[in-house]
């Protein structure tokens, strides 16, 4: 199994630029191995005039301020950048990072920003056109160059992009999980991720990659899976009445985040609600944390579930599948 990497997933809806770095800087301390922001223009709960960073331009930023974890764009809408511009917006973060971005992409989720600011948001399959073609050309173009291409939507022609990144093979990941995004992300994804679901549906999720890699005889190995998930977490059992009663103050009972905690509980409880996921091939466990972000559980995640995980899989990273 590959070596486990566990992240922290803020996003930005933050009111100033110091909170999003105290978050970052806050998990690099506690040992994180991943930080990334979301690329929404618009915030995707919370009300329509909340605030919201741009992700690239913040990205930037908090990678120039940061030292050792991976920066992540988690993940960008393939139907609002040309990929030659988001292909040198990554060139130009891996340098500042010193080789240590990751950029995400993806067919687009709920976003105000199709309302406020009139962007596009095409059909289904046009969109899996599009992510498909800028996959293509974000790695055309991340060799450097001269690199041409001619798609249904984009056309490149002896394109160059120099400086190029400092990695040799920048990683894309590929965000979702419907089965036009899977086939796309078994060509080209080096990491896929996706929301929390209960392990048969990723069982199911994951046995629909496999398919389409053995269709062209990749190994599937080759993709980290990636999963997004939250955790209310308590150091006793008896703290939870009341932090929970303060979870549900900041969110309504109709929120779309209720879905995405995996454990309401003790760091031991979240750790064994994990097992299964590393059981079905999970290496990145990326734990969201957007404002207003609970520290108390960022931390017993980082020092008591961090650790019995790393050493459940200890001795099985060579392990024959």
């Amino acid at each position: 199994m590959p070596e486990l990497r566990f992240g922290v997933h803020s996003g930005q809806q933050n009111a100033s630029f110091s909170e999003s770095l105290e978050l970052w800087q806050l998990a690099e301390e506690l040992g994180y191995d991943w930080c990334s922001l979301f690329d929404h223009l618009r915030p995707p709960m919370g009300g329509s005039d909340g605030p919201c960073f741009e992700g690239p331009t913040l990205l930037s930023a908090l990678a120039a301020r940061t030292e050792r974890v991976r920066c992540a764009l988690l993940v960008s809408t393939v139907a609002w950048r040309h990929p030659a511009l988001l292909a040198a917006a990554a060139a130009t973060i891996d340098h500042v990072s010193g080789g240590r971005v990751e950029i995400g992409i993806g067919t687009g989720s709920a976003d105000l920003a199709r309302s406020q600011y009139g962007l596009p948001h095409p059909p289904g399959w046009m969109r899996l056109e599009l992510l498909e073609e800028t996959a293509a050309v974000l790695r055309g173009l991340w060799d450097g160059g001269p690199f041409s291409f001619q798609g249904k939507h984009f056309r490149l022609e002896d394109a160059y992009l120099r400086p190029a990144p400092v990695q040799r093979r920048l990683p894309l990941v590929f965000g979702g999980a419907g089965p036009g995004l899977l086939r796309a992300a078994a060509r080209h994804a080096d990491v896929w991720n996706s929301l929390l679901t209960d392990p048969g549906a990723y069982r199911e999720r994951c046995a629909t990659l496999e398919r389409h890699c053995a269709a062209i005889d990749r190994d599937p190995g080759e993709i980290r899976r990636s999963m997004t998930f939250r955790a209310l977490l308590v150091e006793h059992e008896d703290d939870l009445p009341a932090r929970l009663a303060d979870l549900r103050r900041s969110y309504p009972p109709d929120s779309p985040v209720w879905p995405e905690y995996l454990v309401f509980g003790t760091p031991e409880q979240c750790a064994a609600a994990l097992r299964p996921y590393l059981a079905l091939g999970v290496t990145d466990l990326i734990f969201g944390a957007r404002p207003p972000v609970d520290r108390v559980s960022l931390t017993l995640f980082a020092e008591r579930v961090v650790p019995e995980l790393r050493r459940a899989t200890e001795g099985t990273a060579d392990a024959p599948d």
